[in-house]
């Protein structure tokens, strides 16, 4: 309202032709939103100076319209206009928000013709625009291109890595910048806590940690929502908690990240708790707030608690399910056995089913040996997931439990005669400031003799206790023998006895794994915790698993 008193103050004492004045009225509308008032003046000047272009193109980027300030550079070029790095760097961060590649490499080629290429503004428009399209290797030429690079350029080549999943590059470029003398910012360190969570790199983290403390960046709240969901991610739920407590003025994005990690860990009650929280304070739950509630009720086996909270999202708070809640919701009725319920649901939500909907039911199918419906949801997997292999395994499997060897064979002549792949099984732990990856089988790492040696002897001593392999948890489609074999070398058990072997005695050990934590390694993991008397901590892709004393965080329900 004051800004259109100021507009009507600037009519009034003739200013309207004035350009300068103009410019700033453009300016104005469009940080307030209203970007139609702000092209009528624009449209209305008798007179544009190079500003006014780059200030109307900037607001239309700003207000989500990135279309319209493509196509009024492409009237600036035709009207002859003289342009300058801020316009062309203006116009790429359309690019970005739109993902135009096409019209990305078109501004390259004209940044090149006009000798811009080697401005730092540029430049670093050109690698952030390059690196949200995926483009990641030209986004990489680029930066090492530019004769010189800025806080920007840094910050926007460490997010570029993240958002391509090139966690390991991302924590280079930041040693890298370290020993450059760049000053840190947040954004930077944004990405790199971000690496951190993906790689679940906790002594990285750590260190991260301790440059935001020299800097003064941990009080900011993004920030701490960054370093909460980090050591969450890193199995090291105390820390995210001890981060959070430390914030003295929470917001939803915080909360939000607290309860997510609580549901990664199988913390129900401390998750609902917060829940509640953060409603007594006056914030209200979104979207984000309630996938995580509905995962820990899916963690749990908490159906009742689910159906509540999958209720109360429109009724209290106003919250449309998406397809994110009818998934949590279906895969809290399929973990529970009600099957029937899961699949009504799906023919009656108003989204397609997706494969972790269809994935969740097939692996209750399996435990409760429906086979009708296991079929049935087989044939959704293979139309929306034709090279997963780990689908047709598993409705073998389920074949098998029920004793339908002529359907087990039909079922394995298909995956034979598809180009469907089996996504490896690998795990990955962190000592000393090294990622060791292990496979099943592994034979490569340098100390494997000494590791195998090692497990055969665990393995003996469990025996004892009453453990053995139980091969029906192995899904490869191998012989017997063969599946014995790679159950008793499963990636996980190889990764437990390094860290066994290299971790101190009072340390924790904690392994990532790619796929889903079996139930023979589920047993195996409960046994080692008893034996060797350590903290065995376990992150697969649904959850983490906290081993002590020969029991679970997860009560056996994952």
């Amino acid at each position: 309202m004051e800004g259109k008193a100021c507009h009507g103050q600037v009519i009034q004492i003739g200013l309207q032709r004035d350009t300068l004045t103009v410019n700033m009225v453009i300016n104005m509308y469009s940080k307030c939103g209203l970007i139609e008032h702000a092209r009528k003046m624009f449209d209305e000047m008798p007179e544009r100076s190079l500003v006014s272009w780059n200030t109307m193109v900037g607001s239309y980027t700003q207000n989500g319209d990135e279309g319209e300030a493509l196509d009024l550079f492409v009237q600036m070029q035709r009207e002859g206009t003289e342009f300058s790095e801020f316009t062309v760097s203006g116009v790429l961060c359309a690019c970005a928000a739109k993902f135009a590649v096409l019209e990305c490499k078109q501004l390259h080629a004209f940044a090149l013709k006009a000798s811009m290429d080697s401005n730092t503004f540029v430049g670093t428009a050109l690698l952030d625009v390059y690196a949200k399209c995926n483009l990641i290797k030209d986004a990489i030429k680029v930066f090492l291109d530019m004769p010189e690079w800025s806080a920007t350029t840094w910050s926007s080549m460490a997010a570029g890595y993240v958002q391509n999943e090139l966690y390991e590059e991302a924590l280079v470029l930041f040693h890298r910048a370290q020993v450059a003398g760049l000053e840190n910012n947040q954004f930077i360190i944004s990405s790199v806590i971000s690496a951190c969570a993906a790689l679940a790199a906790l002594i990285e983290g750590n260190q991260v940690h301790s440059v935001l403390y020299k800097t003064g960046f941990h009080a900011n709240i993004y920030v701490a929502s960054s370093l909460v969901d980090m050591y969450a991610k890193c199995g090291s739920i105390k820390d995210a908690y001890l981060v959070f407590s430390c914030v003295e003025e929470k917001n939803v994005v915080l909360l939000n990240t607290m309860i997510s990690g609580f549901s990664r860990h199988a913390r129900s009650v401390e998750a609902m708790i917060l829940f509640e929280k953060m409603q007594q304070i006056g914030l209200r739950p979104n979207e984000v707030t309630y996938v995580s509630v509905l995962s820990v009720c899916g963690h749990k086996g908490l159906v009742e608690k689910g159906r509540k909270y999958f209720d109360m999202m429109l009724k209290e708070h106003n919250v449309s399910p998406n397809v994110f809640h009818y998934s949590c919701m279906v895969d809290i009725l399929s973990r529970t056995g009600l099957t029937s319920e899961a699949k009504n649901l799906i023919d009656i939500m108003p989204f397609d089913a997706t494969a972790s909907m269809w994935g969740s039911l097939l692996a209750s199918c399996r435990v409760h040996k429906n086979v009708e419906l296991a079929e049935v949801c087989a044939k959704y997997l293979f139309e929306i997931e034709p090279n997963n292999a780990g689908n047709h395994v598993l409705l073998s499997n389920i074949y098998a439990t029920s004793s339908m060897w002529e359907e087990v064979a039909k079922a394995r002549q298909v995956l034979k005669d598809s180009e469907a792949k089996k996504e490896r099984g690998k795990s990955w732990i962190e000592i000393k400031d090294k990622v060791h990856t292990f496979m099943a089988g592994e034979r490569i790492h340098p100390k494997m003799a000494l590791i195998y040696l090692k497990l055969e002897d665990l393995l003996e001593e469990m025996k004892k206790l009453g453990y053995s392999g139980e091969a029906e948890h192995d899904l490869h489609d191998v012989e017997e023998n063969r599946k014995q074999e790679l159950l008793r070398h499963h990636s996980e058990k190889l990764a437990f006895m390094y860290g066994l072997m290299c971790l101190p005695s009072c340390a924790p050990i904690r392994i990532m794994k790619n796929l889903r934590i079996c139930g023979d390694c589920h047993l195996f993991m409960k046994a080692a915790s008893r034996i060797t008397r350590r903290e065995i901590i376990v992150r697969d892709t649904n959850r983490f698993h906290l081993f002590k004393d020969g029991f679970c965080s997860c009560g056996e329900f994952w």
